[in-house]
């Protein structure tokens, strides 16, 4: 048995801002760090074995706050180059996490529309237009990704990597983005393409589920979403 915990970053700059952020590298606000020990200390019970996160320094600070204030140390390990040999360590104390970092699960990429205020946005475009841009499965902000898009970075590197872990049973931690998670959830919650526009992740929320006799099973969720969608918490 062990635990798999997945947290949308808390409130970065640009969220306060209502600004379009995707793979713009900004950080967390005051009200986001409030929000990431918030979520430690809904996490104190569970002692973490490996972490992911993207290569965004917003989900990287989550992370990082959600362990300091539980004790850990969080040591980023690199797979490529000379990172990869020059910060090679084998032995973990107990106090000592594993951190994997990957931009295969970064916020999806919102093309022109990075930096925008979204309510200018919704001026020039309609807000009709705006939701479908931010919560359809398979349209395009112009010159962006599609939820589609980052299902098929997001979803092989889950399942190859971090499911990887979760099956050893490991209590595993994933701080990530609204929509890189949203693909993640998709597909552990088998959530169909229409549905999925209704889901909201909150900033700075776990989402607990539980690896038992070979499921992921929902413990809590704090997703928000229309009743009407069938959530599937034994698959």
């Amino acid at each position: 048995m062990g635990y798999l915990v997945l947290v949308r970053h808390g409130e970065s700059r640009w969220n306060l801002d209502n600004k379009f952020t995707g793979w713009v590298d900004v950080p967390l606000s005051e009200a986001g760090i409030n929000e990431a020990i918030i979520a430690s200390n809904q996490l104190k019970e569970i002692n973490f074995d490996v972490a992911f996160t993207s290569k965004l320094q917003r989900a990287q600070e989550t992370l990082l706050l959600i362990l300091a204030k539980q004790n850990k140390t969080g040591i980023f390990l690199h797979n490529k180059g000379k990172k990869k040999i020059w910060s090679k360590y084998l032995t973990f104390s107990k106090s000592e996490i594993p951190i994997f970092s990957s931009d295969k699960i970064n916020e999806r990429y919102y093309g022109y529309l990075q930096g925008m205020n979204k309510n200018f946005v919704r001026r020039e475009f309609g807000k009709d237009q705006v939701f479908i841009w931010r919560r359809s499965f398979d349209i395009r902000p112009p010159g962006g990704e599609s939820l589609k898009d980052v299902c098929k970075r997001a979803i092989p590197y889950f399942e190859k990597t971090i499911m990887k872990e979760v099956k050893s049973g490991k209590n595993i931690i994933v701080s990530a983005h609204g929509n890189s998670l949203r693909a993640i959830i998709k597909h552990i919650d088998g959530i169909s393409d229409k549905d999925i526009s209704e889901l909201e992740l909150p900033t700075g929320k776990p989402i607990i589920y539980k690896w038992i006799n070979g499921k992921l099973n929902v413990e809590n969720h704090s997703h928000s979403y229309n009743r009407k969608i069938s959530w599937n918490q034994s698959k």
